[in-house]
């Protein structure tokens, strides 16, 4: 193994699955994520030497974003607004049956309503509130400025406290 790939190795790859669940949230298709991870893998090993310093994590995301909007604007256009086929996370197992149901139901009402949001705060609060992204990185990653970035959360964060109190209301 060369120096570049076991470099690339201890930097990039520790954040693949990162860039996969990233991938899944902007693309809400399990095969389109795995192809657009692979492929922003790919990516950023070819550009790796290029990379100066900075965060690892951010600079890959931030492949992964552009690589799965330009996969999604090659695929037919209704095909980005399906609805998700995530992969389902792992049954809780705490012991109380009743509790586990509970939430796992409210967990699911949650991934759904993120998955409603519009992309550019589904982005940013999924960057933020799943990835654990600083507001520095998240600006790199959509390439815009820290302000936008924090009234993006906000609105992301009040649109989704709405989407799940009309859920709420709706039950």
């Amino acid at each position: 193994m060369d120096n570049r790939t076991a470099h690339f190795e201890q930097a990039i790859w520790p954040h693949a699955r990162a860039a996969y669940n990233f991938a899944l949230w902007l693309a809400r298709n399990n095969q389109d994520a795995e192809d657009i991870a692979q492929e922003s893998l790919l990516k950023a090993f070819e550009g790796f030497g290029a990379m100066r310093g900075g965060d690892s994590r951010a600079w890959l995301l931030a492949i992964v974003r552009n690589t799965a909007f330009n996969f999604m604007s090659r695929q037919r256009p209704s095909r980005a607004a399906e609805g998700s086929d995530m992969i389902e996370q792992r049954a809780d197992t705490a012991p109380d049956p009743e509790r586990s149901l509970m939430a796992k139901s409210r967990r699911d009402q949650v991934r759904a309503a993120i998955a409603r949001l519009p992309v550019e705060f589904r982005e940013a609060l999924v960057l933020r509130e799943i990835e654990g992204l600083a507001y520095k990185e998240i600006g790199f990653v959509l390439k815009i400025p820290i302000g936008t970035v924090m009234s993006r959360l906000s609105r992301a964060r009040n649109l989704l406290a709405r989407e799940l109190i009309g859920e709420g209301a709706a039950s």
